[in-house]
């Protein structure tokens, strides 16, 4: 009798940790339904991922590949992702990544996998597909809202003489779609969203959409249809576009968050149902001086109760990380402290999110569209 083979997938996402993960987040779906993955990153992205439940270890493998050096001077002592480089760096850490391609390429040629998920910046794992002769699939972390604003790879990558010229034209809705849409950036965040993805990112993104066998998205009917359904019509029926879910994390459990948080949960628990603003700006976003300042103000004036899990910023001074009153105001945390708290460091966002007594969160994204 014929043994069956195990499906395998080789998982390559790019390094932010906004890629890296639902990448992992749908390597562990994978894997639970009996697919064996693996997912390649560098040591230190790896490291930083959640652990792999143990049933799936013997599924789901880490492949762990150095990120070759480009010169101490171009980047900071290890840095790997995103998140530990200032953003005029990143072009610094992309050419990095790109050179992770000469040892995927012999993995993939040991381990013939019946499958490679790559993401938008993963435009040489095209190449390397094609020379293994493995089927590629995209796997799109972005909303499908985001994907169609952008338009069909022929647009993306400058073919079609209808390219968008200006930063001003990022302002307008997208001209794909047959419904109402408000989704486009906003005057100040077109230029810096223009240099970043349309003249540098997008030619990459065009390769990899035109060469994918289909585009698996982190989207579902229910929460995005009308834009799942255009983006299908904007691929012109060449490849489908399969929605797999929203991927949400497994649940945390309070016991986890260590005995500062305890604390605020208790403060949580005493605030008067969905009138808390959470603020939190997560790990890629690097505010300045003036943003941070501009925000204390702005929430101050609203006199609305607020939770803000602030990041020490690049520019605070030296000292007691744990010292937000470094990084705002003079008064500020006096003025609020009867109504409102600010913590520095990591926060249990799944937690505090899911708490009765939060009413709305504040967040932000390095690119993308923001609410």
């Amino acid at each position: 009798m014929a043994v069956s083979k195990t499906l395998s997938v080789v998982m390559i996402p790019f390094s932010a940790f906004g890629h890296l993960i639902p990448f992992f987040q749908l390597s562990i779906a994978l894997a639970n339904a009996g697919v064996r993955v693996f997912f390649i990153s560098t040591p230190r992205n790896i490291q930083r991922l959640p652990q792999v439940p143990p049933k799936l270890s013997s599924l789901l493998q880490f492949v762990k590949f150095p990120l070759p050096e480009v010169g101490n001077e171009l980047l900071p002592k290890g840095a790997e992702a995103t998140v530990d480089v200032p953003i005029e760096k990143i072009p610094c850490l992309v050419n990095a990544y790109d050179l992770l391609q000469h040892p995927i390429k012999k993995f993939v040629a040991d381990q013939s996998p019946d499958y490679i998920l790559i993401d938008f910046a993963t435009d040489w794992a095209v190449d390397i597909a094609a020379e293994c002769h493995v089927p590629l699939l995209y796997f799109s972390v972005y909303s499908s809202a985001a994907s169609v604003f952008f338009g069909p790879p022929e647009y993306m990558d400058g073919q079609d003489e209808q390219m968008r010229p200006l930063p001003e034209s990022l302002t307008r809705p997208s001209q794909w779609l047959d419904f109402p849409s408000l989704v486009a950036y906003r005057e100040f965040e077109a230029i810096a969203a223009y240099n970043t993805l349309c003249c540098g990112c997008f030619p990459r993104f065009a390769k990899v959409l035109n060469a994918c066998q289909a585009v698996a998205i982190r989207s579902c009917m229910e929460f995005e249809g009308n834009f799942l359904i255009a983006q299908q019509k904007m691929m012109m029926g060449s490849k489908p576009v399969i929605p797999i879910g929203l991927l949400p994390p497994a649940q945390e459990k309070t016991e986890a968050v260590d005995e500062s948080w305890g604390k605020i949960f208790q403060w949580l628990d005493e605030q008067k149902s969905k009138t808390v603003v959470f603020i939190c700006f997560g790990s890629e976003c690097r505010l300045t001086r003036e943003q941070v300042h501009e925000i204390a103000y702005g929430i101050e004036v609203s006199r609305l109760p607020f939770l803000w899990a602030l990041r020490k910023p690049h520019w605070a001074p030296p000292g007691d990380d744990e010292d937000f009153n470094v990084a705002l105001p003079q008064g500020f945390t006096k003025r609020t402290s009867k109504h409102s708290l600010v913590y520095m460091g990591w926060a249990p966002q799944v937690e505090i999110l899911k708490h009765p007594s939060i009413g709305v969160c504040s967040v932000s994204l390095r690119m993308g569209f923001t609410d």
